[in-house]
């Protein structure tokens, strides 16, 4: 049976912590996985890691059309090699990005255009998927949850003052946030 699971917050340590390799695909990783899809679902997101469900594990989920291929599988125990960051500010209209784990909250970040993503799906197989544009910041956004960094860490510095200041109004930054997709209501 797949479930919705909650959505651990900042400040959950499982968020600030390198998530372990998975060892074996196991029928654990099977139902994780389709629970991690159904979360994401009713969130709604475009990914989800892991760590945003409270597991500490290499694995990830995504889903984005891109509006002529549709992007939808899991990525377990990925690599991520990424394209020159620019150096130049983050567009306030098309690098605004936000997370679940933080939710309800969206800011500019620069990233890299191009990402090659290498990992298994739940078969065992190994893929790659080179990535530009939107879907390349969610793999790095989603890989980052797997080091332990979320996108709040990467924020430049007058948008990292806010995000502190929403963060300790919120009472996040601690332990034991979540919030359960389906039954909560954010703000998109």
């Amino acid at each position: 049976m797949v479930t919705i699971r909650p959505i651990t917050i900042t400040g959950e340590p499982v968020l600030h912590t390198r998530a372990i390799e998975v060892a074996v695909i196991t029928e654990e990783i099977r139902q994780l996985v389709a629970d991690m899809y159904e979360t994401m679902e009713a969130a709604p997101g475009v990914g989800l890691a892991a760590p945003q469900v409270g597991i500490g594990l290499r694995i990830f989920v995504f889903d984005w059309d891109d509006g002529d291929t549709h992007y939808r599988g899991e990525a377990i125990n990925p690599e991520l090699e990424l394209s020159e960051l620019s150096e130049e500010w983050p567009d306030e209209d098309s690098e605004v990005e936000g997370c679940l784990s933080i939710p309800g909250e969206r800011f500019p970040l620069k990233r890299a255009n191009v990402a090659l993503l290498r990992a298994t799906n739940l078969k065992g197989e190994r893929y790659e998927i080179n990535a530009t544009g939107w879907l390349a910041r969610i793999f790095q956004h989603e890989f980052d949850h797997l080091n332990g960094t979320l996108y709040a860490d990467r924020l430049l510095k007058p948008y990292a003052r806010e995000m502190k200041k929403i963060i300790k109004s919120e009472g996040w930054g601690v332990p034991g946030n979540s919030w359960m997709p389906g039954k909560d209501f954010l703000e998109p």
